[in-house]
């Protein structure tokens, strides 16, 4: 189920309130805004080497199935980005930087504390446990159509390969 508009900011405002890490903070932050701000699955979030990192208004995004599209980033994204990349304690490392997001312990960030993050933000915050990282990716396809976002586009940015998939944001529209 979709955030309300207001609900997804705040969360984002206040997403590194769930650890008190400086540079964990920023990741968190940083996260959380391209899942939300580019409609990304938590696997392409995750999956992300450090030298794709947005600087443009764009990014190439390996999605299910190994289809790549390309989704606009707006400029609070690339900021986010570049604030918890200028903070990171770690350095890139290999050809292509290592892993965008990295944990703790520098390594490849693991989904489950991204949702564990998350469901700590969900009780500081009051939100209802069906907010979760894939409901930003929800909330950005739900806000664009309500925005008058056109199906098709939609259904691209998020890369489903049939409409009916994307269709079923119509419905939550309309609630």
């Amino acid at each position: 189920k979709p955030l309300a508009v207001g609900d997804a900011i705040e969360l984002l405002e206040r997403a590194g309130e769930a650890n008190d890490t400086p540079w964990i903070q920023r990741r968190d932050a940083a996260l959380l805004t391209l899942l939300y701000g580019c409609g990304l699955r938590i696997a392409e979030a995750l999956g992300l080497e450090r030298d794709e990192a947005p600087k443009s208004d764009s990014i190439r995004v390996l999605g299910k199935g190994g289809k790549e599209r390309l989704v606009p980033v707006l400029p609070v994204v690339r900021s986010a980005i570049a604030a918890y990349l200028a903070e990171c304690p770690y350095p890139p490392r290999g050809k292509r930087g290592g892993p965008l997001f990295v944990g703790a312990r520098g390594g490849r960030l693991n989904p489950g504390v991204v949702q564990r993050q998350m469901r700590t933000l969900r009780a500081l915050l009051g939100l209802p446990a069906t907010a979760t990282p894939h409901a930003l990716r929800h909330s950005f396809a739900t806000h664009l159509l309500a925005g008058g976002g056109d199906l098709r586009t939609i259904q691209e940015l998020l890369g489903h390969a049939s409409l009916s998939t994307t269709q079923r944001y119509t419905a939550v529209d309309t609630e």
